[in-house]
């Protein structure tokens, strides 16, 4: 479902103007939601994870993008939360070490004004994320890309009123370019479509000095079946 264009879901007075969710009196006016509807939010059916159950972890204020800061929190809810997880997680110094500085939204014109979610987020490349060769692991990066390339999905689940929290079903990776120790990395993600329960999106990691491409990825996410968890 499309949101309509009665009032502006988007922090930005510049951007276009969908409906909004009424915060709930615990929410500042300022901190509207972006959902497509004009009730507050429900998942549709049972979900693995409801990004709005999920505590804050983190501070949003410092994001740019056109999305409200109310929603630009619950992404950031959900990467600690299921991209680093605690101390003992796989990957978590690498997860806490990425900074989310853009997430916005718009109508994508070549997809008859569907709409189309990127965030963008940076990390430091330190020593713990190399291979013997000095240089940034496949696998480290492929656990960025997992994760932040999720992020779109996301924010577009929240904008159509759905669930857009899954688990990664595919995810394909061309390696471009070495990363050495210090290079700041920008990892560009863009959703590509969401259906029923299969949900996809792209991803580019350019190294923010040199401008080259480091890797891009197409990564595909689905909602699993709750008795089989």
């Amino acid at each position: 479902m499309s949101p309509s264009r009665s009032s502006p879901i988007y922090a930005s007075s510049a951007s276009p103007a969908y409906n909004s969710y009424t915060p709930s009196s615990s929410s500042s006016s300022s901190d509207n939601f972006i959902y497509g509807g004009s009730s507050p939010y429900t998942p549709p059916r049972q979900v693995w994870v409801d990004p709005k159950s999920l505590a804050n972890c983190g501070d949003a204020s410092q994001i740019q993008g056109n999305v409200s800061p109310y929603v630009k929190q619950l992404i950031l809810n959900t990467f600690i939360a299921y991209g680093a997880g605690d101390e003992h997680c796989f990957g978590h110094s690498v997860a806490k070490a990425v900074k989310f500085v853009d997430i916005s939204a718009h109508e994508c014109h070549e997809k008859q004004g569907r709409m189309e979610a990127t965030t963008v987020a940076e990390i430091l490349v330190s020593k713990s994320m190399l291979n013997g060769a000095g240089m940034l692991h496949g696998g480290c990066l492929a656990f960025l890309i997992d994760n932040c390339c999720s992020t779109p999905l996301v924010a577009l689940g929240l904008i159509k009123n759905i669930n857009g929290v899954g688990v990664t079903q595919s995810m394909n990776i061309m390696f471009h370019s070495p990363a050495p120790v210090g290079s700041c990395l920008r990892i560009i993600s863009t959703s590509i479509a969401m259906g029923g329960r299969i949900m996809s999106a792209r991803c580019e990691v350019i190294n923010k000095k040199t401008g080259s491409v480091v890797a891009s990825a197409y990564l595909n996410k689905m909602q699993p079946t709750i008795s089989k968890l």
